[in-house]
């Protein structure tokens, strides 16, 4: 059936039943109309391109030639989120082996680098010093932008103060100072990122929903109540993230740190050889949705110049509701695989027909093939005006 896309959302967002929803998604509501973006090209301007709204400080850094390719906005201050993770890991194996390591400390480390685990990373804090692990790691990297979180906030690691030029520093000391058994451990758990965060975020944007593999990456977030997956669980004392709708600002060196608008980075290292460091600090408008915010730091990362990476294939198209879920085959019935974060744009690498949907007046069978997540979605929640997506070839 061919429809406006103006009238197929709206009618969309009134029509869906329980019966619907049970199965597909949940409180699903209309979204605009996002336009297709293929990727497959490389960028046309090597300059980041922030969306309107966005806060942005950019690094990346080509180890080849020892050149930056990308510079943004490098010393402005940011708080960390789960970041500052690096920076609690590295000061748990200064002068130690991680073979020295309890296997206690061990399968933190891994949880709090791979899951981005907040238990873990809090229980480094409380034991290490808290606020003395950054004053050591600022020394020992000289690091230049980095602080401690602020005195009213001491158990809040997630608040320390943090920078795109700081964040390369720090991962330059990973890939060509840090012992090799050191280097190799950490790289090896940020290899192993998983898309599903302890706390149940979608933690596979920026690097590594735009590069293909090999990436290693560390990410971070704050200041969001959802991030697909899975409903998120209960945070530890002391965790990364803030109390919902807090307003609070506090100086850290000579600027302020914002530790109020949604804050979502992507940092890390990409390429054959780790040819090139890439560090993306956002912040986004009060009440921007985790999945506006993912697809938009989506896209700077995509616009960035980032020497050895390789991108994937496919094309970009925008989609709405929360709880979508991504299926192992294009069925309802087969077993699913994740959620996507409400209104996330999603890469789509082919289309088939499948199980046939059928919501009065709609009838659509076409499912988007997600190369990413390894499964499929009905291409009823693809912001699109027809069953098909345009351009987008058949399985």
């Amino acid at each position: 059936m061919t429809l406006s896309s103006t009238r197929k959302r709206a009618v969309r967002a009134g029509a869906l039943t329980a019966a619907l929803a049970a199965f597909l998604c949940t409180t699903a509501t209309a979204a605009p109309v996002a336009s297709a973006e293929s990727p497959s090209a490389p960028p046309a301007v090597v300059q980041a391109d922030v969306p309107a709204g966005v806060t942005a400080g950019v690094a990346v850094f080509d180890r080849q030639t020892g050149t930056f390719t990308e510079q943004l906005n490098t010393a402005a201050q940011f708080r960390s989120a789960s970041v500052v993770k690096l920076l609690i890991a590295l000061d748990v194996l200064w002068n130690r082996s991680p073979d020295a390591l309890a296997a206690a400390d061990r399968a933190r480390i891994d949880t709090m680098l791979r899951g981005s685990d907040d238990t873990a990373a809090s229980t480094f804090w409380a034991n290490n010093g808290s606020g003395a692990i950054v004053d050591r790691m600022v020394t020992r990297l000289g690091l230049t932008d980095t602080a401690r979180p602020p005195s009213t906030h001491p158990g809040y690691w997630g608040y320390t103060a943090l920078s795109a030029r700081d964040t390369v520093k720090i991962y330059r000391h990973l890939l060509d100072s840090a012992p090799a058994a050191t280097r190799d451990y950490l790289l090896g758990d940020l290899r192993q990122s998983t898309r599903c965060a302890t706390d149940g975020y979608d933690q596979h944007f920026g690097i590594a929903g735009s590069f293909n593999r090999p990436w290693a990456v560390k990410q971070g977030w704050s200041g969001f109540s959802s991030g697909g997956c899975t409903a998120p669980t209960a945070k530890a004392a002391g965790a990364a993230e803030e109390p919902a709708g807090t307003d609070a600002r506090t100086p850290a060196g000579a600027d302020a740190v914002d530790l109020s608008r949604p804050a979502l980075h992507t940092t890390g290292v990409v390429g054959a050889g780790d040819r090139s460091i890439v560090a993306v600090f956002t912040l986004h408008p009060g009440g921007t949705s985790y999945g506006k915010a993912y697809t938009d730091i989506g896209r700077l990362t995509r616009s960035l110049n980032v020497p050895g990476a390789s991108r994937p294939a496919g094309t970009w198209v925008g989609t709405w509701g929360s709880g979508v879920r991504v299926r192992t085959q294009a069925t309802t019935a087969s077993g699913a695989i994740t959620t996507l974060p409400a209104g996330v744009e999603v890469l789509v690498g082919c289309q088939k027909r499948g199980q046939q949907v059928s919501q009065p007046p709609y009838v659509n069978d076409w499912w988007a093939q997600l190369p990413q997540y390894g499964g499929y979605m009905t291409n009823i929640y693809l912001s699109v005006p027809e069953n098909q997506v345009p351009g987008v070839p058949v399985c």
